[in-house]
């Protein structure tokens, strides 16, 4: 009898955390803003919510092509666009545009090429609008890329006429043999002629272009506790490299890794973060603000989405974040989808439409998003 009901228990305890990490649907009502600002769903229904933190089969990264939003749905090996024809700030559909891919994630457009980063290489694709975006002949892979280990997202962006690809590490920290892993690589827009960018980029999942400066999230490793290392925001620049594995932070040598004695520091000549944020909130996707819908005080404000920990006690991220980048100061711009232990959304990316209004991607939810203000 005793067995019985224990086992009972071990049921019932199950079902409960279950019930706590998957399945629950967030709406967009119940997640806090500030004063004048309204959260809305633009997109759903693409992607079925797992079981926390499972692997996520919803919306990743986004991109507008002539005006209408083009996503990638990692999980599910597609890339979709989502139009809004009726001008209603709703996707009136949801429309295939390639599938069959190898973990699409970062995409980018150039002329009328849509560049697609699989976890083996980038390709691109020719497309027409004729009312619906369409892709026009065969696919061209243009840069190979590793494969395997721990990361497996690509992000891309073009700036100056240049195809730059960030490439997470295989692991959580080791030394890499393939020194095109944690970093950033800089290719011709044709895919030719790849060369290191930046280096000791542990997993800049996201990075964007502001003026002339690249600006990245970057994920630190795991398993030295809850509060280290931290997570950061790096301007990156050409030749520099970021600490990644024996370093973080502000120059902190990681000494449960590397076991070497040195005469000098050893991050002496690595470039510090920019802005350290709380360890294993996961920050990922990131835009900046000069839209013309938010108040004036938000304008040149960095935003930024944390998908969220996985392996901390007490859970971290879940959120949107605002940072001044001249004063540094992070605070707290969308909320809830974190409740307690209960898991019910975890924001990926952000792009700012044209009527400046802000899209956020969960690929928990199978959501996209729309905040506006409203005043």
């Amino acid at each position: 009898m005793l067995k019985y009901y224990s086992l009972i228990l071990v049921v019932i305890g199950g079902l409960l955390i279950f019930f706590a990490f998957s399945g629950m649907k967030e709406t967009a009502g119940e997640i806090k803003l500030p004063a004048g600002f309204v959260i809305e769903t633009f997109a759903e229904g693409l992607g079925e919510s797992q079981a926390y933190p499972g692997p996520n089969t919803g919306p990743r990264f986004m991109e507008f092509v002539d005006g209408t939003l083009v996503v990638s749905l990692t999980g599910q090996g597609k890339v979709v666009s989502l139009p809004d024809t009726n001008k209603d700030r709703e996707a009136d559909k949801t429309i295939e545009f390639l599938s069959g891919l190898n973990r699409p994630h970062g995409l980018a457009v150039y002329n009328d090429w849509i560049y697609i980063a699989e976890e083996d290489k980038v390709i691109r694709v020719k497309y027409a609008n004729s009312g619906e975006l369409k892709p026009v002949g065969n696919k061209e892979a243009l840069v190979p890329l590793p494969a395997g280990g721990g990361h497996f997202t690509r992000t891309i962006s073009i700036f100056n006429n240049s195809l730059y690809v960030s490439i997470g590490s295989s692991c959580n920290v080791c030394y890499e043999q393939d020194n095109r892993r944690a970093a950033i690589l800089k290719c011709s827009i044709e895919g030719k002629d790849c060369e290191l960018f930046a280096s000791g980029l542990r997993n800049s999942v996201g990075f964007v272009f502001q003026g002339n400066e690249l600006w990245a999230t970057e994920n630190g490793r795991d398993l030295l506790g809850d509060d280290l290392p931290p997570e950061e925001i790096n301007i990156v620049r050409e030749g520099q490299n970021y600490g990644w594995p024996i370093c973080y932070g502000n120059k902190i040598h990681d000494t449960d890794f590397d076991k070497n004695v040195y005469i000098r520091n050893p991050c002496e000549d690595t470039e510090p973060a920019f802005i350290e944020l709380q360890a294993h909130s996961a920050p990922l996707g990131l835009a900046f603000y000069f839209g013309n819908n938010f108040p004036e005080k938000y304008k040149g404000n960095l935003f930024v989405a944390y998908h969220g920990s996985w392996n901390r006690r007490e859970p971290t991220g879940y959120k949107i974040v605002r940072i001044d980048t001249e004063t540094k100061q992070v605070e707290d711009f969308a909320t809830g989808w974190l409740k307690g232990p209960a898991v019910t959304g975890r924001p990926v990316d952000i792009v700012v439409a044209e009527d400046g209004s802000m899209l956020v991607s969960d690929d928990n939810a199978g959501k996209i998003y729309r905040i506006w203000y409203k005043g």
